[in-house]
């Protein structure tokens, strides 16, 4: 509904101004009148027709004003069941609506019909009922009584001195000052010579737009985003800006251009869209990820293209204290056992930071040796990723690891690995919830009180009942052990013939007949942190697949293949002397080898797109693909293809090529990998036999 001034006022007296007009005509239809006006005020939002607020023109209750090219809405506005208002920034055409800016996020007001946004003393001001400012852009204004706000077709609110073109830089603006939206066009800054940054800040929950736990940065020390948990904990980073792309995350040229400047003054980074007219945000979620979606007008709704980290779990301290995570699960948070959530309601609205506490928080303090019967227990939990900021303690048993922890009135939890004891004080952050098949998966033993319902269930029936069962599942498991090692005893060759095998055929010695460098095993631990499972790429067919650093900084792939299958040894031996002797640019290139008794590792140059399946299998990242960039890829592998079976020295037939087996590098090219299988075909032959079965 358009309310023109000439035929009424919007200012907060215009009711009283147009309810006495009426009065002079008879009194049911003033009175009619005046409701009609309350009942539409409240349920309608005005708008001015222009795009500026004026020092005779303010904005209270449903009043808003419109960027000219009808795209973006600023006025008051209550997230989600909240009773609180706020100013704020939002789309015009798109339901439910999408905030991308709040002033006043961390003073709310509680009646909006009662406050005012104006302009006063060269500076936009929101005032409650008393006339008490509660948020001000708080500028310097050198033409006070020219000022003039005025809301953009790109989402930004500038302050301007409305006696000078459109086109002059205003002296305030709300790009400079975002929340947890960052539009193309907006900026995320670095000030060298104050010494500020500014952050994306995510809601606290869903309905509460004060600042949050999670942010996002400039890097004042690096040319680089970061992600931090509480202003302090760093859980994520983009990699280093190289002149084109950031190095971690290299997809995002193919979303939209992006600028990173770095001068003597600032460094900032920015964006804008390759398509102009669509509709594109970027949001540092309550959930702790950047997530980047765009408008889709057909199906009226938000699609996430891309978001980081790509795994929720990743997110430092998701879940607040004592909380798990578990990225297998539909419900991400989940209490450790004698625990329940702090808080149902921050849990519902999508908030976890406060975590959760013990069901009965009665716990004994000491050894424990007067009240043995009320002594604190330890409730063993499996599969998990250990807590940082353990403290380790000598000991001599698991016993005495657990008997440490018990005498100790701040001590939490303990874990006994390896003849390596590690306790825990306070509050457990950054717990997860493993899958069984993960080899990382560690066992902590959380301390309960006695009287805790996990240890009230020890009735001698139950007992009974587990002795059965686990001694029956013992004994099947006995007899397949049985089994298992003597088939192995059959396919397996020791150590020493196996490493001698292949050192004959491909080995130290030989490295300079096929041409790829020999890396020792102690330089491929340093470059992988001893395999550390936060290096880990993927698993193939026959091990598994890890990310490494040289010390001069050179990234590869490191494919180690599993210690315990014949048929891997045939597959690093043809791998190796293969793509040695094959050159091609839609081809992966061996950098380096190694044999370490069991040890088959094979060093690839690193794709940091990984591979094609990521993209075209996953539902937001299939959209990266243009018909374009699909073309492009297709005949990189068709040319790949082209040269392996006609134009190499070696006529090769791959017998795997499948889109998990096609890697992309940094500019999405396309690279074949995997020759594990390939098989060579003799002089100017087409086809070549096998005698088992291969492929995918």
């Amino acid at each position: 509904m358009r309310i023109h001034r000439s035929s009424l006022s919007l200012s907060r007296p215009f009711l009283y101004k147009s309810s006495a007009a009426m009065i002079t005509k008879n009194t049911s239809y003033s009175m009619f009148s005046v409701l009609f006006i309350l009942y539409f005020s409240t349920n309608f939002s005005f708008s001015y027709g222009v795009d500026s607020i004026t020092a005779n023109k303010s904005l209270s209750g449903n009043q808003t004003i419109v960027s000219s090219g009808n795209t973006f809405v600023l006025g008051f506005f209550k997230p989600g069941k909240s009773s609180r208002y706020y100013v704020g920034i939002w789309y015009k055409n798109i339901s439910p609506r999408t905030i991308v800016w709040v002033a006043n996020r961390e003073t709310p007001i509680s009646d909006m019909n009662f406050a005012e946004l104006k302009i006063l003393d060269g500076n936009l001001v929101l005032m409650d009922k008393f006339q008490v400012t509660i948020w001000s852009t708080d500028v310097n204004s050198t033409t006070p009584n020219s000022v003039v706000a005025t809301l953009g077709d790109d989402g930004n609110l500038v302050l301007r001195d409305g006696s000078e073109p459109r086109t002059i830089k205003g002296f305030w603006q709300s790009f400079d000052n975002p929340t947890d939206t960052l539009l193309p066009g907006g900026k995320l800054v670095y000030d060298k010579h104050k010494n500020t940054k500014q952050l994306l800040i995510s809601w606290k929950n869903s309905e509460d737009p004060a600042p949050g736990l999670f942010s996002i940065e400039v890097d004042p020390n690096g040319r680089q985003f970061i992600m931090r948990r509480n202003r302090t904990e760093q859980y994520w980073t983009s990699g280093a800006w190289n002149g084109r792309i950031f190095s971690s995350v290299a997809e995002l040229n193919y979303v939209f251009n992006i600028s990173y400047v770095d001068n003597v003054n600032e460094t900032y980074f920015t964006y804008s869209l390759y398509d102009p007219s669509s509709l594109f945000k970027s949001v540092m979620d309550v959930s702790g990820q950047l997530m980047q979606s765009s408008w889709s007008e057909n199906a009226k709704e938000w699609n996430l293209l891309w978001s980081q980290p790509r795994q929720q779990c990743e997110v430092y301290a998701y879940c607040g204290p004592f909380g798990t995570c578990n990225q297998n699960s539909l419900s991400s948070c989940n209490c450790l056992q004698g625990f329940k959530q702090k808080s149902e309601t921050d849990w519902n609205l999508k908030d976890y930071s406060g975590g959760c506490i013990r069901e009965i928080d009665s716990l004994q303090c000491g050894d424990g040796s007067t009240f043995m019967d009320r002594e604190d227990k330890f409730l063993i939990n499996s599969q998990v990723s250990l807590p940082e900021n353990s403290q380790s303690v000598t000991v001599r048993s698991a016993g005495e690891c657990e008997s440490v922890c018990l005498s100790n009135c701040s001590c939490t939890a303990y874990s006994y690995v390896g003849n390596a004891c590690s306790v825990w004080n306070g509050e457990l952050l950054n717990l997860q919830q493993l899958s069984e098949n993960n080899g990382s998966g560690r066992t902590i033993n959380v301390r309960l009180s006695a009287s805790a319902s996990q240890f009230s269930r020890t009735k001698k029936g139950k007992w009974v009942i587990i002795g059965a069962v686990v001694g029956s599942v013992a004994v099947v498991i006995v007899l397949l052990a049985i089994v298992v090692i003597v088939i192995c005893r059959r396919r397996i060759r020791t150590p020493n013939a196996v490493e001698g095998s292949l050192i004959a055929n491909i080995g130290e010695d030989n490295k300079s007949n096929i041409g790829v460098p020999f890396c020792t095993w102690e330089s491929i631990l340093v470059a992988t942190e001893n395999f550390s499972d936060a290096n880990k790429l993927g698993q193939g067919g026959f091990g598994l697949v890890y990310k490494g650093i040289f010390p001069e900084g050179q990234e590869i792939a490191v494919k180690r293949l599993s210690s315990c299958s014949v048929q891997g040894i045939n597959e690093f031996q043809n791998e190796v002397v293969l793509i040695a002797k094959l050159q091609h640019r839609n081809l992966v290139r061996l950098v380096g080898y190694c044999i370490k008794e069991n040890e088959k590792i094979l060093l690839y140059e690193y794709m940091p797109n990984k591979s094609l399946d990521a993209f075209i299998f996953d539902q937001n990242l299939c959209k990266l693909l243009n018909w374009k960039k699909r073309f492009e890829i297709i005949s990189g592998i068709a040319r790949g293809v082209l040269y392996l079976h006609q134009d190499s020295r070696l006529r090769i037939i791959h017998r795997d090529l499948k889109t998990s087996n096609i890697l992309l590098d940094e500019e999405m090219n396309p690279k074949i990998s995997d020759f594990g299988l390939a098989r060579i075909v003799e002089g100017k032959g087409t086809i070549a036999s096998t005698n088992r079965v291969i492929g995918t």
